[in-house]
């Protein structure tokens, strides 16, 4: 399954495909549009469409891609019933470190030379800040101290010892220069697992300390990080420092932060709505200020449907609403989400 995230124990296939979900490796297998050969789709009146499902072809040129109008519509279009997907080989060697750096700049070196050395193997760059790690278990944290930034790097291959040494020399001219503070390499299948359960805990644990306002956002890499310094200067400049948290983590490699502010204060289990108003529309505004998109691989749904204008022009907008009254003249599917309302 080329596919891989935190969820994955709960969430459903044709949930993925709708959302055009992506996960940490997205960057070694591609998004879903580049590993779903077909869908078999009904359409709201009824209408079964079978694009490229039944016989899937890896290469089919025959007319209209039309399953990639499906994949991330999030069942405005048409439900999805069937999926073929190409399956990647498992990999036979997997390698992973955790390691930490002081500042974005030594983040940013750090993912140039996993590129470099790393190369064909690399499968995954995985990003935590301080923040968010503070509140995680101690027997979990794998690393000891304070530093600004944690990250979580895999490498997959198909030759244990040439793959071990490979990553072994990624850490050495990393730590050589000064890029990486600390770190641990895994020994062992398991202590990839350990690396990763820490990585997947951290939304079940700030989930727990409070009310999450949580936002899936894409930035380029010298943007990155500055959404959450400026989300952060937001909340103490509106009083909010007391009683709200920002906490990050993502997908560095292909640009996919998870912004998350936790209400801290009294009652924090309950949504504050003068602090929805603080960080609602000001942390989209920012995003795409900063050259970014308002959702990265979460969708867009009824949370964000209202902000889409922000990222597409009028004349896209119009040719969406144009596809929706093509594809469902009655609105039946998926009312209400999505697109932005008309009028």
């Amino acid at each position: 399954m080329p596919l891989d995230m935190g969820s994955k124990g709960t969430c459903l296939i044709g949930g993925n495909v709708s959302t055009n979900a992506g996960g940490q490796y997205y960057y070694r297998f591609g998004s879903l549009h580049a590993n779903v050969l077909g869908l078999e789709v009904v359409l709201a009146d009824g209408r079964i469409l079978d694009l490229n499902s039944d016989k899937p072809n890896r290469k089919d040129n025959t007319g209209y891609a039309l399953h990639h109008m499906f994949i991330g519509s999030e069942g405005t279009l048409g439900i999805i019933t069937k999926v073929a997907l190409a399956c990647p080989q498992l990999p036979s060697s997997r390698h992973a470190a955790l390691v930490s750096c002081e500042d974005w700049s030594a983040v940013r070196s750090t993912l140039s030379e996993a590129k470099k050395i790393l190369g064909e193997t690399l499968a995954a760059f995985e990003f935590m800040d301080e923040a968010v790690l503070e509140v995680m278990p101690a027997k979990k944290r794998m690393l000891s101290g304070k530093h600004a930034f944690f990250l979580l790097i895999e490498c997959q291959g198909s030759h244990e010892q040439h793959d071990a040494e490979k990553m072994e020399a990624f850490l050495e001219v990393c730590m050589d220069n000064n890029h990486v503070v600390d770190g641990v390499l895994s020994q062992d299948l398991q202590q990839v697992h350990s690396m990763w359960e820490l990585r997947e805990s951290l939304n079940p644990t700030i989930k727990a300390l409070g009310y999450n306002y949580k936002y899936d956002v894409s930035l380029p890499l010298d943007e990155y990080y500055q959404v959450a310094m400026d989300m952060r200067e937001r909340l103490r400049n509106h009083g909010f420092a007391d009683d709200a948290q920002v906490m990050s983590w993502g997908h560095v490699i292909d640009g996919n932060l998870h912004l998350n502010i936790v209400r801290t204060g009294a009652d924090n289990h309950e949504e504050d709505l003068e602090l929805t108003k603080c960080i609602e529309p000001f942390i989209f505004e920012t995003v795409v200020a900063r050259g970014g998109s308002i959702s990265a691989e979460h969708g867009i749904g009824q949370s964000k449907n209202k902000y889409l204008p922000m990222a597409k022009d009028p004349s896209t907008l119009a040719l969406m609403h144009s596809m929706k009254g093509l594809f469902d003249p009655h609105g039946i599917l998926n009312p209400a989400k999505y697109l932005p309302h008309e009028g």
